[in-house]
Order: structure tokens, then C-alpha cells, then sequence
């Protein structure tokens, strides 16, 4: 037995929309499924949280202790990305300059919570322990290296890493070229 779940019970889920071949862990925990589309041959894994509103396209794989959070604004991730594990994504952050008050617990009126959309094209690799915070485009290919602190928008087919994240070098297209076409 797998711990994934099966087509049909997949269905049962409330997601907006579901593609086909996807494969979501028995153990992913899923907020708002109704706010949720995840396309074609997709994989989530164990212990993953998906919350608020996220588009997952095809051929997307995202790794054990992953949490996206899309919150209104959203979280939307292109085919071919690669979410390695314990990766976090945000849509969503509370105002930690002491001016306001914070957490989910805490009346609106008390908070200054900033909200804007999460963008991650194609091909895009996101290295184990990365944090991407909200606002954030990653353009096509770009690749970001274990423990990066994304907190801006990259460059196309480029290598990023680092606290706070930043451009390294170009990444190669050749494999992809070699393999697909858009």
C-alpha cells in the first residue's frame, strides 16, 4: 500500500479541479480545498500543507514538509517546477515591525497584514528549506539553492541563492531543448 491517495478518493477531496495522474499523500494537509486547481501528473507528498488559493499546472512535484500558503492573492505554480522538501511559499505575511499586532488569533483591525500573489514559471527548481515570500515573481528556469531567502524576482534561467537570495550565474537550456518544446 502507498499513502497516496486513490482516483476516486481524490475526487471526494473538494478541490476546484483536479487533473489526471496526480498523486497527493494520505498525509498532505489541505485548507480551503475549494480554492485549490492542481493539474496533470502531479505529485505531493507527505506532510505538505496547501492553504488559500493555489493553481498547481502539470508535470509539478512538490516535496515532503512543503507549505504554500496562498491566502486570498494566490500562489501560482507553472509546469515543470520542482518544490524540494521543507520549502515554504507565502502569499501571505503579518507586519513584524512591532507597529501592529500579529497571528491568526488577532482582530484585522489590529493588523497590517501584506498580501500579494506568488508566481513560479516553468521550469523553475526551488531548493530544500527556501522560503519565497509574497510579491514574488520566479521567472522561467531560474533555480534557487537550499536554505535561499527569496524575497525578489529573479531572472529568467538563472542560478540564485543565499540569505537574502541572489543571482549566481545563467543555467543552462540544454537538456530541455533537447527534450521538449513549448
Amino acid at each position: 500500500m502507498n499513502s497516496f491517495y486513490t482516483e476516486e478518493e481524490l475526487k471526494t477531496l473538494g478541490l476546484k479541479k483536479v487533473g489526471e495522474d496526480v498523486s497527493i499523500s494520505r498525509k498532505c494537509s489541505i485548507y480551503s480545498p475549494e480554492n485549490i486547481i492542481i493539474g496533470n501528473h502531479t505529485r505531493i507528498d507527505d506532510f505538505c500543507i496547501l492553504s488559500g488559493t493555489i493553481t498547481i499546472k502539470d508535470h509539478v512535484h512538490i516535496a515532503a514538509f512543503s507549505a504554500i500558503y496562498g491566502g486570498e492573492e494566490g500562489v501560482y505554480i507553472d509546469d515543470y517546477a520542482n518544490i524540494s522538501s521543507r520549502v515554504s511559499i507565502y502569499s501571505i505575511s503579518d507586519d513584524y515591525s512591532g507597529e501592529t499586532m500579529t497571528n491568526p488569533t488577532i482582530p484585522a483591525e489590529y493588523k497590517n497584514v501584506k498580501s500579494a500573489p506568488v508566481k513560479i514559471e516553468k521550469h523553475v527548481i526551488i531548493g530544500a528549506t527556501s522560503v519565497v515570500l509574497p510579491g514574488v515573481t520566479l521567472k522561467e528556469g531560474s533555480a534557487f539553492g537550499s536554505f535561499s531567502f527569496i524575497n525578489k524576482d529573479s531572472l529568467p534561467w538563472s542560478i540564485n541563492a543565499g540569505i537574502p537570495c541572489e543571482y549566481k550565474k545563467e543555467r543552462s537550456k540544454k537538456l530541455l531543448e533537447n527534450i521538449f518544446e513549448d
